[in-house]
């Protein structure tokens, strides 16, 4: 079974579309393989070619205004496949939408990509909109740069 790496164009195409203000937050799920594939057949770990990713689009995220906003380490699945399990569990900000479409164009991050593309096993990249936190489980967040004033 093939997992999920790079979008589809048709779903990248709604990304890009909604183009709303304000920043996005993009949580990643990442399965790494334990060997990596790289096309040229050069070998290396999953581990070692997603680290080389990192590397090299770092400074593409960096200048864009992109950073990371909260990472943790996969411990246990509570709900959901016991068979399913992730290496990389990060949330990512940019600015805006356009700042993450750049970072896809630019030229530095699609080469960097080739890394990951070798890297990656499966994952799931899951847009966001940051909002402030609720104050129980059901109640929903208003939106983080909304302010509310007491009358």
């Amino acid at each position: 079974m093939t997992g999920y790496v790079d979008p589809t164009k048709e779903v990248f195409a709604l990304f890009r579309d909604n183009d709303r203000d304000g920043p996005i937050h993009m949580l990643n799920l990442v399965r790494l393989k334990p060997q990596a594939s790289y096309p040229d057949g050069r070998s290396a770990s999953g581990a070692e070619a997603y680290a080389a990713y990192g590397r090299e689009s770092g400074p593409v995220f960096a200048r864009l205004g992109g950073r990371i906003v909260w990472q943790g380490r996969f411990e246990l699945m509570l709900i959901g496949p016991q068979h399913e399990h992730w290496d990389h569990v990060f949330i990512a900000e940019y600015p805006s939408v356009a700042a993450f479409v750049s970072m896809i164009r630019d030229p530095v991050y699609r080469e960097a990509v080739k890394h990951r593309q070798a890297a990656v096993a499966d994952s799931r990249l899951i847009r966001l909109q940051p909002m402030a936190p609720g104050k129980g489980f059901g109640e929903p967040p208003a939106p983080a740069n909304s302010s509310s004033q007491a009358s």
